[in-house]
């Protein structure tokens, strides 16, 4: 089974897909070359890419079975609210929902696409799970984990140690990343590797159900 894994980061999402099959092909798209370093270390039988996430979807979406997106969200998030009174004005990153039209209209396998929720109406109906929204072209369960993340904090003190907290919850080590990131975004970044397993484990689900001519979608 071949998958792909975009903006990859460490691999919050993918770090327990070995457990729900054994017999996995990713491939991780990376652009920042100290997170591709830290997850080759990671995950080392995965095929680790430094390069654009968006184009090499485009390029490259007809080798996948199974592709997963979590394309940048500070654009989208609450978060712009308070920015936007501090002076700090930007347009929301329209390349999540070019990816969303995209693998909606033309890829044949399964997919997940992960997002904060955002600060307006998503323009395209997704399916809200916790402080996430995901678009998939397969049904979730109400419930992708159990676990409960450390809470965000505005405040900017405890901020700065906030990521030793989120690298405990995540299962990562950080301590030996050298690139220019605020660590504290790139922990915040990942996605709960239950939420991840659990998401796997349904699109893997149907796509069995589907080579078995079965057509019932749950």
């Amino acid at each position: 089974m071949k998958i792909l894994n975009l903006y990859a980061c460490l691999g919050g999402n993918r770090y327990k897909w070995n457990e729900v099959k054994e017999d996995i092909e990713v491939t991780a798209i990376e652009l920042d070359p100290e997170l591709a370093r830290l997850y080759q270390e990671r995950f080392p039988n995965d095929t680790v890419i430094i390069a654009d996430a968006h184009q090499y979807l485009l390029d490259h979406y007809k080798e996948f079975d199974f592709i997963w997106s979590s394309p940048p969200c500070p654009t989208h998030s609450v978060t712009n609210h308070f920015l936007n009174a501090q002076g700090v004005e930007r347009f929301p990153d329209m390349k999540l929902y070019e990816e969303i039209i995209f693998l909606q209209t033309f890829f044949k396998g399964k997919y997940c696409i992960e997002n904060v929720k955002p600060y307006y109406e998503p323009l395209v109906p997704a399916k809200k799970r916790d402080r996430h929204l995901y678009w998939t072209n397969f049904n979730l369960p109400n419930i992708l984990s159990n676990r409960k993340a450390p809470p965000i904090t505005a405040n900017k003190a405890r901020r700065k140690t906030q990521h030793k907290d989120l690298c405990k919850f995540h299962d990562i080590d950080l301590s030996n990343y050298k690139g220019g990131q605020d660590l504290g975004k790139v922990a915040r970044n990942l996605v709960d590797y239950e939420a991840g397993k659990t998401i796997f484990e349904t699109a893997l689900g149907i796509i069995r159900k589907q080579n078995d001519k079965q057509t019932e979608l749950f």
